[in-house]
């Protein structure tokens, strides 16, 4: 493997262009390519996160890279910590790709024995899992700074496995359940709600008092932080459709993130949300 630092001439002759960066400069990065790529190159995102879009909507990254290049993107996403992947500890992963032909392609490039590859079609909720698992793991991240204990980080992360399934089908069309236990769904979510940077940060945000941007530059060497940045994303999507009630967790890490409320406010905001209470048919409410 090679570095080349010039972006263009890295990838002026690329067939397969794989996407792996903050998702807040892919604008930037697409309007660098563009017309400096082959036109029959497809693209491959890992970028676990939303586009802004227009304030009131926000976009998939693998949307916005295919109008911005006019190539066709897929997406990767999965249970994939960087330093275990690097040191060879098997894991998977989950492509979603709706083209049949390139499919095995895909799959075939990127699997290795210790990196097993699932391929679904469901692409929407694979790439959709990958952003909002980040907004879960800073509300796991809470509890443990709380030291609520397990039972409380498990409940915090199944109820945003609700509210993850909730969003993708209200936003994104109808998604298979089942797309949510490859990989890319509770996999991801329970790795990151226990060993990801976003959990790691938000634990210290509680014990240390400083700002979530302030531990981003002491702990994180350079790299950025997704989740408050995707619950940024989602809580204006979320206000601009009035929808705020719908999603109390979501919102919950939002308002912690920006000190509107406290940490220790996160579990009275979904304690007893009607959101998160099971309807049993024919019950009285």
């Amino acid at each position: 493997m090679v570095a080349v630092p010039d972006v263009v001439e890295a990838t002026k002759d690329a067939d397969i262009l794989v996407f792996v960066l903050p998702h807040q400069f892919i604008r930037t990065l697409c309007a660098t390519l563009l017309g400096q790529i082959k036109p029959t190159a497809v693209g491959l995102s890992l970028i676990k996160g939303f586009d802004q879009g227009d304030g009131t909507n926000i976009e998939l990254i693998s949307k916005i890279i295919e109008k911005n290049l006019r190539i066709q993107c897929h997406v990767l996403m999965g249970a994939n910590l960087a330093n275990e992947v690097a040191e060879e500890k098997f894991c998977e992963t989950t492509i979603g790709c709706k083209d049949k032909r390139l499919a095995p392609i895909l799959r075939d490039l990127i699997q290795t024995p210790n990196f097993r590859v699932v391929v679904v079609e469901d692409t929407g909720a694979v790439e959709s899992c990958g952003a909002l698992k980040n907004v879960v793991a800073c509300a796991a991240g809470f509890v443990d700074g709380l030291g609520l204990g397990d039972n409380t980080k498990a409940a915090v992360i199944r109820l945003g496995l609700m509210e993850m399934i909730k969003f993708v089908n209200t936003f994104f069309g109808n998604a298979k359940l089942e797309t949510f236990f490859e990989s890319c769904g509770v996999a991801d979510l329970i790795t990151t709600c226990y060993g990801g940077r976003n959990r790691r940060i938000c634990e210290q945000f509680v014990k240390t008092g400083k700002s979530i941007r302030e531990l981003e530059s002491e702990l994180l060497a350079g790299q950025k932080l997704q989740g408050p940045a995707t619950a940024d994303e989602v809580h204006a999507m979320l206000k601009a459709k009035n929808m705020l009630d719908k999603f109390p967790l979501f919102v919950a890490v939002q308002r912690i993130c920006h000190e509107e409320i406290r940490p220790a406010d996160l579990i009275d905001q979904i304690r007893i949300h009607p959101e998160h209470v099971l309807r049993v048919e024919g019950a009285v409410e």
